[in-house]
């Protein structure tokens, strides 16, 4: 991590809630960021998504993330509004963006960001996938609350909400 900091002023760690895993029809209903800048926390960004009409959560994702329908629909804001924040984060910088398993997520990004007109913003950044670091690193099982317990973050946990995660 130090050679990340002799290199970067600033990075941003992020993850997302879904709908399901197909990025093509599946959508995004949280967004969480966390900005860093010599390893200290320095701002972040978090926002539900609210669902299009007449769409609603399958049973398992409340159960995974305990977001609810009426919780999207009460403090969940529209999908420019959730992008446009995000992309605040990565302004004017060729700094690394990163998740645990990136492909996901940044398959998730790009559909919502496309219709947008806003993937101008992912062509800065550097992206680097913590789950490839770790597998790398440390033998199996390598879910994120591994990760979390192998590197010992107290404080922290795997809720499957996307700023905790990330």
């Amino acid at each position: 991590m130090m050679e990340l900091w002799n290199e970067f002023d600033r990075l941003v760690v992020f993850d997302t809630e879904t709908t399901g895993i197909e990025f093509g029809t599946d959508r995004i209903i949280e967004i969480g960021a966390a900005a860093l800048e010599n390893g200290e926390e320095q701002g972040g960004f978090n926002a539900l998504i609210r669902l299009p009409a007449g769409q609603t959560l399958p049973h398992f994702i409340t159960q995974l993330t305990g977001i609810t329908d009426e919780q999207l629909r009460d403090e969940g804001v529209d999908e420019r509004t959730a992008a446009e924040g995000f992309c605040r984060l990565l302004d004017g910088a060729e700094r690394p963006l990163v998740a645990y398993n990136a492909q996901f997520d940044l398959n998730f990004l790009y559909y919502l960001l496309r219709p947008l007109g806003l993937l101008s913003v992912l062509q800065k950044p550097r992206f680097l996938d913590a789950l490839t670091v770790y597998r790398d690193r440390r033998d199996f099982p390598h879910k994120l609350c591994n990760a979390i317990e192998a590197y010992g973050l107290t404080g922290v946990e795997n809720s499957h909400r996307a700023v905790d995660d990330a």
